[in-house]
């Protein structure tokens, strides 16, 4: 017999809890590049992987294999390494791998358990099940990326890093407007999934091409080039860009014009987060707040990361709170496409408001100078505190 479906408020609170999970890695992800620990491991094992050396002879078995790689025999070897520091870069590689698997367990294997009984809201089986399949490609992502440094390369491709980044932000952000739109179907049970359409598109497009430019920052060091700030070694265009392979090349690979781009290309990403949070301050005004925390705190860790000389853990908190404004984002641009009468509230008021019960009335003195005869400010005293 098949079941009723499961609660859309839970399967809410399910792929919030696997976004935790994304958040998590792509934090752990950012500490394993500025360690440089990414090549520790130079095995893909998805299951017996899952273990990490558990006896001295493993241990100089990974530590071999490892010393056979450039990154070892040009600059750690060099350094000295030693066992010690080589298990303090596996265990960041191994942690960052582990969470990987654990996302993916934790989203597949609940999405197999509701598929099979049928217990998943019409439309949401193949919607989740794509949200996995980009979790295996995140996991094909990160290997092909890694095996770009163990051959020739003292590093990674800074294109397959940007790729494997990116495309942990898609299934991040996948994963969040997937429970948003849940959780407003566990309100009513005749919402439609949200589409993005037109300026949200536009906004997406903006962030995504800041997104990539900070994945080549990191990949190429472009960061440690200029430690000022609003000027790049005493200039707004900074001298040693190297043009002599065309200009698409320096885009795509002079450390000192990425730099200057990402550092630049903030501003419109500003400039477009600004307009939709003011768009959807009236009806969902927690929304909006989030956007302008989220890329406040990220500009401010920029320019710190900056005059600081890409401190570690400044870096670190700035690519977390990266994953904050795409999160935030996220959240703004499903609230502005959501049916209007049916939006999320901003305050503790029921989820989606009776409009019989609006009184609409021209605001009192004090009042907001857009109320006009249909007060969002009525609304807030009939319904919320």
């Amino acid at each position: 017999m098949i079941q009723a479906s499961i609660s859309p408020a839970r399967l809410a609170q399910w792929l919030f809890g696997v976004a935790a999970l994304v958040f998590a890695i792509v934090v752990v992800g950012g500490i394993t590049r500025l360690t440089e620990s990414g090549l520790s491991i130079t095995e893909w094992k998805p299951i017996s992987g899952a273990l990490p050396p558990l006896s001295d002879a493993a241990w100089a078995d990974a530590f071999a294999r490892y010393q056979q790689i450039p990154e070892y025999q040009q600059i750690n070897k060099g350094l000295g390494m030693g066992l010690a520091e080589f298990k303090f870069i596996f265990f960041w590689e191994w942690t960052h791998r582990l969470l990987g698997r654990v996302i993916g367990l934790a989203l597949v294997l609940p999405w197999a358990w509701l598929a099979l009984r049928r217990r998943l809201p019409q439309g949401y089986t193949l919607r989740i099940f794509a949200l996995a399949a980009l979790v295996g490609l995140q996991g094909a992502l990160g290997w092909w990326m890694v095996a770009s440094g163990l051959e020739v390369r003292t590093d990674v491709s800074h294109f397959r890093l940007a790729a494997h980044l990116l495309t942990a932000l898609l299934v991040f952000s996948g994963l969040i407007w997937t429970a948003l739109d849940l959780r407003a179907l566990a309100h009513d049970p005749a919402a439609q999934p949200v589409r993005m359409t037109g300026f949200g598109w536009g906004v997406a497009a903006v962030l995504a091409l800041q997104l990539l430019f900070g994945a080549y920052t990191a990949g190429l060091n472009a960061g440690q080039v200029a430690a000022t700030w609003p000027s790049m070694n005493g200039h707004f265009v900074p001298e040693g860009i190297n043009w002599s392979g065309g200009t698409a090349n320096a885009f795509l690979n002079d450390p000192f014009l990425i730099h200057f781009v990402h550092r630049w290309w903030a501003w419109v990403v500003v400039a477009m987060l600004v307009l939709l949070a003011r768009k959807i301050r009236q009806t969902h005004r927690r929304a909006s707040i989030a956007i302008h925390s989220a890329f406040g705190t990220q500009i401010i860790l920029g320019i710190a990361t900056v005059w600081t000389g890409v401190a570690l853990w400044l870096a670190v908190l700035h690519q977390a709170v990266g994953a904050l404004v795409v999160a935030s984002t996220m959240w703004g641009l499903w609230a502005r496409k959501y049916e209007t009468g049916k939006l999320i509230p901003v305050t503790n008021a029921p989820l989606f408001l009776d409009l019989s019960r609006i009184r609409c009335k021209r605001p009192a003195i004090g009042a907001a100078p857009w109320g006009g005869s249909f007060s969002f400010w009525a609304i807030k005293r009939e319904f919320g505190p």
